[in-house]
């Protein structure tokens, strides 16, 4: 399967959603902060490969296209209110998000965003890491 721009933004979309939703409902005031943060990321790497989209349709985020994409399952986490599971389900949304952008590219997107897909791509594997790890020492807690 190869991945178009469009599919790129809309996991971007999905993830400033995602960790909205988190920021809103874990109780920790740290991790509000910094999923707070994580969505203004996602927002900032989604205005940046925007100026290559050009004719590009809208990339905001929908219920059916996070049902495929990956960050529905914190919808039934957030009413746990369980950071740790809220934790876990931002990490498997960050799995999702990893492996879009590491798909085989569509021929359509533009070879000059190459490196700004790179560059978003690693900065979502340093949040998911962190995701990772703050998860795994809820856990021990």
């Amino acid at each position: 399967m190869s991945t178009t721009l469009k599919e790129l933004q809309q996991t971007l979309a999905d993830g400033v959603e995602g960790f909205t939703k988190a920021a809103e409902s874990v109780k920790d005031p740290g991790l509000k902060t910094l999923f707070s943060g994580f969505a203004a990321e996602r927002e900032e790497m989604a205005h940046e490969l925007k100026e290559y989209a050009h004719a590009e349709s809208e990339e905001d985020s929908s219920i059916t296209g996070a049902l495929h994409r990956g960050w529905i399952n914190l919808k039934g986490t957030l009413t746990s209110g369980d950071d740790h599971a809220i934790l876990a389900e931002c990490e498997r949304g960050e799995d999702h998000a990893l492996e879009v952008f590491r798909e085989d590219l569509d021929d359509d997107v533009p070879p000059e965003a190459l490196s700004t897909i790179s560059s978003i791509s690693t900065r979502i594997l340093a949040v998911h890491n962190k995701v990772k790890e703050l998860r795994d020492s809820s856990k021990a807690a």
